[in-house]
């Protein structure tokens, strides 16, 4: 396994007119690049280097050329999952390329970034689930496939109804997506709220601020964070696409731009997000088999067990990094007393069950022993690995859990330990070197 990712990011191009500054932004945004001129270039890059994503440039690319592309270099790239974003004008007749996103150049560096957060996390999160898959088979549970929405895509359009907004409604209607119109921020999320959208579209108007302050609000959501939000402003606006796209906005349009290509383009983020739920659903639906922690909902220590070792074979196979945290509730003086009357036992299961849901869908999380829970967390290295333990540990550590009738709710801290799986035949090893970390600093 490589020690280290030396470029995240594989360009296609056959240029640097649109390919370089996009280049040089994402490497400023912490996503290393790589550009190749050839598919024989792009497949060498696939093979050496641990590329997590592709981005492939189709100006100046033939039919001939761009035909199969993206099949080609996924199977480069094989077992790894590689998710291909396409950057050109989205294909009017819907035809499957084998892109995961189609979006339209030139691409802003931040704009770039957060899709391919987005694509990234689900091609690992379906990795997950196929080693997932062979976990609960071995003990005879049979996990359903991730299974898309067939239904029409639904566009919640938010703004004034200005004759523009109206025409890019028509041209979604005639992609076959289903639109409903809120004039008003409270209630496009009083929507929100009753039901799920695949993709948001936002109509600047006089006022974007009011426009980016719904967008604002989406990312600070958890349930609503990852859909999709398309800004749809005016050239002369005193919003710059850079400010959008750093304010969480997927993707902008102007009026100017024909409204059925923004309604292409709309349809394209509601694609990749629909895709990107089905398998969040899939991984979700493992807590309902059975054979988890009945008091907490996370994996038991056999089940971890069986399960960490063909992540660690996955890792290897997948040429990814592959860590795990251990999480023990430290031993304070402060404690003492809860613990006499048992309430730290009592709130166990509530502090397995957030630690459930503070982790992403693709990490596994697992109750060891009483007061132990370990992470196994697929395509993260050692340091990512412990910001997200210090992450979860300082969000519980803000609760307070009750210590029975006149006593004052305790809090809780952990001791945190760390290590990054080198090999499947190092895997007893990583989990003896995060235990002894958190001794170690229970110690100190």
């Amino acid at each position: 396994m490589a020690a280290a990712v030396q470029a995240r990011v594989l360009i296609v191009a056959r240029d640097d007119s649109t390919a370089g500054p996009l280049a040089e932004g994402l490497d400023k945004l912490g996503w290393r690049t790589v550009t190749a001129r050839s598919e024989a270039g792009a497949a060498a890059a696939l093979s050496d280097l641990q590329i997590q994503a592709a981005i492939i440039d189709l100006a100046e690319m033939d039919h001939a050329a761009a035909e199969g592309l993206a099949d080609r270099l996924r199977a480069a790239c094989a077992p790894r999952r590689l998710p291909i974003m396409a950057m050109g004008a989205p294909d009017p007749f819907q035809k499957d390329h084998g892109y995961d996103l189609t979006l339209a150049a030139p691409l802003h560096p931040a704009q770039a970034a957060m899709r391919l957060e987005s694509l990234v996390r689900t091609a690992v999160a379906e990795e997950e689930f196929e080693v997932r898959v062979e976990t609960f088979s071995e003990r005879g549970h049979v996990l359903d496939a991730p299974e898309v929405d067939p239904t029409p895509f639904r566009v919640l359009a938010i703004g004034e109804p200005a004759p523009q907004f109206l025409a890019l409604s028509n041209a979604l209607q005639r992609n076959g997506a289903e639109v409903v119109g809120a004039f008003t921020a409270f209630t496009a999320f009083d929507y929100l709220h009753e039901r799920p959208f695949d993709a948001v579209v936002l109509w600047a108007g006089d006022n974007p601020h009011e426009a980016l302050s719904i967008a604002a609000g989406l990312r600070r959501n958890t349930r609503l964070y990852h859909t999709p939000a398309l800004l749809y402003m005016r050239a002369e606006s005193p919003i710059t696409a850079a400010e959008a796209y750093h304010r969480g906005i997927s993707d902008v349009a102007s009026p100017e731009t024909p409204e059925t290509e923004t309604a292409l383009r709309v349809v394209e983020l509601a694609r990749a997000f629909r895709r990107q739920k089905s398998v969040r659903a899939a991984l979700e639906r493992a807590r309902g088999s059975g054979l988890m922690d009945a008091a907490t909902g996370l994996f038991t220590r056999d089940l971890f067990a069986g399960h960490l070792m063909r992540l660690a074979r996955s890792a290897r196979e997948r040429n990814r990094p592959l860590s795990i945290c251990m999480l023990k509730v430290a031993e304070k003086p402060d404690l003492k007393a809860p613990r006499t009357g048992g309430w730290v036992a009592r709130a166990v299961p509530q502090i397995g069950s957030m630690i459930g849901r503070l982790v992403r869908v693709e990490d596994t999380a697992a109750r060891l022993a009483p007061e132990v829970f370990a992470l196994a967390l697929p395509a993260t290295g050692l340091h990512a690995a412990r910001a997200a333990g210090e992450r979860i540990a300082a969000v519980i550590g803000c609760t307070a859990f009750e210590a029975g009738q006149g006593a004052t709710p305790f809090v809780v801290e952990f001791d945190l330990g760390v290590a990054e799986v080198a090999s499947p035949d190092s895997v007893g090893y990583a989990l003896e070197q995060a235990a002894a970390m958190a001794q170690s600093l229970k110690a100190g």
